[in-house]
C-alpha cells in the first residue's frame, strides 16, 4: 500500500496526511505494484545495535518505486556482488513480530508467486 494524492495523482512515501507535492489533504491508500529499481546500496558489515549484530552483513539500499517515490529498505536473497544500479526488484514482506511486518526487496527474477 502507498499513499496517492487525489488532487494531483502523485504517489508519496513515507505516508502522511497531506500531499508533499501540492499540499492537498485529499490523499488515499492505494495498492502498490511492488516493483522497484535499485538506486544505490551499501553493504553493512558492522552494526552493534540490537537486533542487527546477528544480521550482518546486510544490504541497506535506496530503491525507486515504480509509482515514483524513493525509499530506504534492505535487499535480500541476493549476493551483494550481483547488485547493479537499475536492476529490477520486487517487494517481499518480512514479519518482525506479530504486530509488525517490514517491506524488503529482492531481485525480480527470484520472486515466486505471491
Amino acid at each position: 500500500m502507498i499513499k496517492r494524492c487525489r488532487a494531483c495523482a502523485e504517489h508519496h512515501f513515507y505516508p502522511r496526511p497531506f500531499c508533499p507535492s501540492c499540499w492537498s489533504e485529499d490523499v488515499e491508500w492505494v495498492e502498490a505494484s511492488g516493483d522497484a529499481t535499485l538506486y544505490t546500496w551499501s553493504v553493512v558489515h558492522v552494526n552493534d545495535l540490537p537486533p542487527f549484530p546477528e544480521r550482518v552483513p546486510y544490504v541497506a539500499a535506496v530503491v525507486d518505486l515504480a509509482e515514483g517515490p524513493r525509499m530506504m529498505t534492505n535487499v535480500v536473497d541476493c549476493d551483494p556482488d550481483d547488485l547493479e544500479v537499475g536492476m529490477s526488484l520486487q517487494a517481499t514482506f518480512h514479519p518482525t513480530s506479530d504486530a509488525v511486518t517490514i517491506v524488503q526487496f529482492r531481485p525480480a527474477a527470484t520472486v515466486s508467486a505471491r
